[in-house]
């Protein structure tokens, strides 16, 4: 669940580990955007998505966004567990630290500066530098799959981080749709490679731990996909056909692209 495409990165890291999994993506696009929300209402909304997603009797909930795993996974746990595991994201910066040298956080501006984020690199990232970086607009962008929008945002993003960063965190689920555009943005040349740090990858395979599961990666999807839109059924909308993860999760056994509205 997520306010938008911000859960497809999610969502294609559990295809790619159980291709054979049926999924349930279950969005709030009357609600959109969450981050600007105060906390209150972000649990709200997220607690209605939340409850759509659970009348199809999941084996686990991925609330595949930063900014509702912030105000609302003590909700959501409490309302939906032990029955339903619910599993929250956090910016990867523990991982990014243990890695070293000088790190940039980018993030949402509501996300930038919160005792939530301070909180992290104080526990994890205490002794490396470490920059945080407003990405105003860049969520709106990719949800919209506006490309002009999404290389300014970046462009911005990009002058206001130091020259000498070696790793990034992408502090906002979105974000990890354009991460080779953030590289890029980012590179420097001449220099080692710019690592990149996500939350997709490392959220799915704790969902598969949470309910006793193992990765089983087959040719092709055999898995379906149900997509809820403020609680009413629908399809992937066509803007995530923008990006690869969208496509993955489009994807029939066949290879060929289903379930997707205009």
């Amino acid at each position: 669940m997520d306010s938008g495409t911000g859960l497809l990165p999610a969502a294609a890291a559990v295809r790619r580990l159980r291709p054979d999994a049926d999924l349930v993506l279950s969005t709030d696009p009357d609600g959109l955007p969450w981050g600007p929300r105060t906390p209150g209402d972000v649990t709200a909304h997220a607690l209605e998505a939340a409850r759509a997603a659970a009348a199809h009797a999941p084996e686990a909930l991925i609330v595949a966004c930063n900014t509702a795993t912030v105000h609302a996974l003590p909700a959501l746990r409490a309302e939906l567990e032990p029955a339903i595991p619910v599993i929250g994201t956090v910016p990867a910066i523990k991982p990014a630290a243990a890695a070293g040298g000088p790190i940039a956080i980018w993030a949402t501006p509501a996300t930038t500066g919160s005792p939530y984020q301070r909180d992290l690199i104080d526990r994890f990232a205490r002794d490396a530098v470490v920059t945080g970086v407003p990405c105003p607009g860049l969520a709106d962008a990719v949800e919209a799959a506006d490309e002009a929008a999404i290389d300014a945002a970046i462009a911005a993003a990009a002058r206001h981080t130091p020259r000498d960063i070696r790793t990034v965190v992408l502090g906002c689920t979105h974000y990890e749709l354009v991460a080779e555009r953030i590289r890029a943005a980012l590179q420097q040349p001449g220099a080692p490679a710019l690592a990149l740090y996500g939350s997709a990858d490392a959220v799915a395979a704790q969902a598969l731990r949470r309910i006793g599961a193992e990765p089983a990666p087959a040719a092709a999807p055999t898995g379906g996909v149900q997509m809820i839109l403020s609680g009413r059924p629908g399809a992937l909308p066509a803007t995530a056909l923008s990006y690869a993860e969208g496509r993955l999760l489009a994807q029939s056994a066949d290879g060929a692209v289903v379930g997707v509205r205009g």
